[in-house]
């Protein structure tokens, strides 16, 4: 039997891994669930913790409460990932704090299903590093892209590919005049035309950010040269990635869009389970349509190419500088394409150094941050 932790269980990508862990062992298939955490939904932790009977809970902003069988504080969700009964960790937290429990999972030898794009954005080199270690863990993407990736290239060596090819929705703005992204509303960019998501990665999709950290992301992941890794916007999300072989054949992976896919691959990986799951209907979709990007237009995506060359702490400072955007844009400080420019003017700021351990990460993420406020106060 397996043991899953489930970390973000709250959220999107939480909410899904529990529906599709109770979907696998109602087949019969041996999957236990150990824990569940939350930051500070705690409403629905308890619902959850209600439900599905995990043996642990644990609520991480704040550090002590009532005491309703909850664990408190991000200690406790650090030494969740190291218990002996725990082998695979479902990492669906949000932003740079899914890092140090990514890195926790695979020193620990666990399996890392990974949701949180950000550890490999901005911790890229620290958990390689920890991957090529003996007795590590092990990392499958859950992101619906890479996880596509993952599985297109199975029995392609890095000779037979010429590039990999990204997917992107395009957001519920591709189609928009410049005049009106002038006056986007949080509102508007919450509303995704393709995908049900958390408030966060809604947002980074309308800017198209979301596709350049995970460009940065396919880089660690795969080892191909930013020069080799493609964009094309795809409205229907139907094909979720492509990759391109050396003798100019292009093979994809297609299906309807729907996240507890990639999440039960990467539970029941290299097995492709049945599940409730719709299946495509080519002739119902009738029609695919693929664009290249509006480069000029949504200049958070050449923002992510040029952190990702750079390399060392750039990429950290792109998604410090960016979450600190979005925010700032919900709160109604700054307008939807001043999110990209205020990360752009982070970015020019920053001499890049090189990422040793995870402080100098959060040091970068801190002055990116800072540095941000100063920006735009």
């Amino acid at each position: 039997m397996a043991g899953v932790l489930i970390l973000g269980a709250t959220g999107s990508i939480g909410q899904q891994s529990l529906e599709v862990l109770q979907n696998l062992k109602n087949r019969g298939y041996d999957l236990d669930l150990i824990g569940i955490t939350a930051h500070k939904n705690r409403v629905l932790l308890e619902k959850q913790k209600e439900r599905y009977r995990p043996r642990v809970a644990i609520l991480t902003g704040q550090e002590a409460g009532p005491d309703q069988g909850i664990e408190y504080g991000s200690g406790a969700l650090l030494q969740s990932i190291y218990r002996d009964d725990v082998d695979i960790v479902i990492n669906g937290l949000v932003g740079i704090s899914g890092l140090e429990p990514s890195l926790a999972a695979i020193e620990s030898g666990k399996k890392l299903a990974l949701a949180n794009k950000e550890s490999l954005v901005t911790g890229g080199p620290l958990i390689n590093e920890l991957l090529a270690k003996e007795g590590s863990g092990s990392l499958i993407p859950v992101d619906s892209e890479h996880s596509a990736l993952y599985q297109l290239l199975q029995g392609h060596g890095k000779g037979d590919i010429s590039s990999l090819i990204l997917t992107a929705s395009g957001g519920p703005f591709f189609f928009s005049s410049r005049e009106e992204m002038e006056q986007i509303t949080p509102e508007q960019a919450l509303r995704h035309p393709t995908w049900a998501m958390g408030g966060k990665i809604s947002i980074d999709s309308a800017t198209m950010m979301n596709k350049a950290l995970e460009v940065i992301e396919a880089y660690w992941l795969f080892g191909v040269d930013y020069d080799k890794i493609e964009v094309l916007v795809h409205p229907e999300s139907i094909v979720h990635s492509l990759i391109r072989l050396e003798d100019g054949a292009v093979l994809g992976h297609m299906g309807i869009p729907d996240m507890k896919v990639p999440i039960q691959y990467a539970l029941t990986w290299p097995r492709h389970e049945g599940g409730e799951f719709e299946s495509l209907d080519l002739a119902r979709v009738a029609r695919l349509n693929f664009y290249q990007p509006r480069w000029a237009d949504f200049p958070a995506l050449e923002l992510g190419y040029e952190a990702g060359r750079r390399g060392a702490s750039m990429p950290v400072v792109l998604n410090g500088a960016n979450e600190e955007a979005v925010t700032a844009f919900l709160q109604g400080r700054i307008s939807f394409l001043e999110i990209a420019s205020s990360v752009g003017g982070v970015m020019a700021a920053h001499d890049p150094y090189p990422l040793t351990d995870l402080q100098a990460v959060l040091e970068a993420d801190k002055w990116a941050r800072q540095k941000f406020e100063e920006e735009v106060s």
